[in-house]
């Protein structure tokens, strides 16, 4: 795995370890009202590094089913809709569902299909105390190519990181 060397802590060192990942999140975040943003693969060492770390699946229940989701532990997978199917409407038990699946200590990488409902699920978890609260930039499946096409511009499945499904 190649990280820029950019992306990782000021103090010289581009080893992956736990640390460094959280401390290049942090910069990478700095002012945002979350603790940080990951990149796909340092999601995936992080989830690795540590039974403590989560991944928050933020995505609808049929996107999950129909395109596909990543292929990691259960006991680290979990399933919070943003918003719900069909409709749309925001979840208004996102607090509630979240709350029965990580405590506040726990370290949650929040993830969507681009990287937007993420970032407002890190912010409204940072909101509710979770403080390791963590947006995975670029989602699941990315930006759209030139031809409408996702899961070939950046994201979970271009970085080649663990997935099954559609």
């Amino acid at each position: 795995m190649v990280v820029q060397r950019e992306r990782m802590p000021k103090n010289g060192t581009n080893i992956m370890t736990k640390e460094n990942i959280l401390e290049a999140a942090r910069q990478r975040g700095a002012g945002q009202p979350y603790a940080g943003a990951v990149t796909p693969q340092e999601a995936f060492e992080l989830l690795k590094s540590s039974p403590k770390v989560k991944l928050v699946d933020v995505r609808t229940n049929a996107e999950r089913d129909w395109v596909g989701r990543v292929a990691i532990p259960d006991a680290q997978h979990a399933a919070v809709q943003w918003a719900t199917y069909p409709g749309g409407v925001p979840n208004p038990d996102f607090g509630a569902q979240l709350e029965k699946i990580a405590s506040k200590d726990d370290t949650l990488l929040f993830l969507c299909r681009s990287g937007v409902r993420s970032r407002h699920s890190a912010r409204v978890a940072t909101e509710l105390g979770y403080a390791n609260s963590f947006d995975i930039l670029e989602g699941f499946e990315g930006d759209k190519d030139g031809e409408g096409h996702r899961k070939t511009v950046g994201g979970w499945c271009k970085a080649g990181l663990p997935w099954v499904g559609a």
